[in-house]
């Protein structure tokens, strides 16, 4: 029996980057819906439940993605609430490559050492990544704060991980990069998950910091985040520090990307969010 994969994203163009990291996570068929809305979603999930039964039912399973996060999440609940008991397909979140970016910047970072109790930084943190970075982060033991240009947005998204992950996040205003440096005084490591080409550690600051020992930035666009760096470090040791660039944590996301495409396949009733993909990143690089 093929392994279908029913696509479900709320841009307009199903995304052609999803399909074929399904398709190289071993899915036979995939189905392909752009432009789709939360109240769309239940009669989409019916026609992968009950076209198949009992032990087929594995095969075939639901991937939630495109660029708009929160309608993403609200399109995972919606799917949810399709199943009734033993009857469910399988389905993941990752729209906009929230969870499995975020899950593969954590992991570069723990692949350092422990965090307990170690203060990290996430800074420009309020968008997708670094909301679910922090989160994850403070799952491991760090002491994370969490940055925005202004106060309330960063008070907003620390309270929404409350919510979401029950987990405490301080947030901090940073607007420029003096107030960076500052953030940065005592922390042992800094996520940079802030928008495209736009500064957040000038070199200066991190080449002589003394206790910065791992750097990690998701954005390839230059200038990228951390400065002086380059998007293909993987691990590089520099001045004393460990550094990820974007295509560092990249080739990880992607590896943990088709992992769970691939585990979608072997239950009818798994739901991959934040959690159960941060989980797989950490099998990807044995924790």
């Amino acid at each position: 029996m093929k392994k279908i994969l029913v696509q479900l994203d709320s841009d307009k163009f199903a995304s052609v980057f999803d399909a074929v990291t399904a398709y190289d996570a071993g899915v036979d068929r995939i189905l392909q819906y752009g432009g789709i809305q939360p109240d769309d979603v239940q009669n989409l999930v019916y026609g992968a439940m009950f076209t198949r039964g009992g032990e087929d039912l594995k095969n075939s399973a639901v991937f939630v993605g495109g660029s708009d996060v929160a309608v993403g999440e609200a399109m995972f609940k919606k799917a949810k609430k399709s199943f009734f008991g033993p009857v469910s397909v399988s389905v993941m979140l990752d729209s906009n490559g929230c969870n499995t970016t975020a899950a593969a910047a954590v992991a570069k970072i723990l692949s350092v050492g422990d965090v307990t109790g170690k203060k990290i930084a996430v800074l420009s943190g309020t968008g997708p990544v670094g909301l679910r970075a922090a989160a994850m982060l403070a799952q491991e033991g760090a002491q994370v704060c969490l940055t925005s240009r202004r106060l309330d947005r960063a008070e907003a998204a620390c309270a929404s991980i409350k919510k979401r992950f029950d987990k405490e996040v301080t947030p901090m205003a940073a607007p420029d990069a003096d107030a960076n440096a500052a953030i940065l005084e005592d922390a042992y490591g800094v996520l940079c998950a802030g928008a495209a080409g736009v500064l957040l550690v000038p070199q200066a600051v991190w080449t002589e910091h003394a206790s910065l020992k791992v750097l990690a930035d998701v954005n390839a666009v230059p200038p990228t985040g951390i400065e002086g760096i380059k998007p293909n470090w993987n691990g590089k040791e520099k001045h004393g520090k460990i550094i990820f660039g974007a295509l560092g944590i990249g080739g990880l996301k992607m590896k943990i990307h088709r992992a769970c495409v691939a585990r979608l396949f072997e239950r009818n009733d798994l739901a991959l969010e934040a959690e159960e993909i941060f989980a797989t990143a950490k099998k990807e690089i044995g924790q």
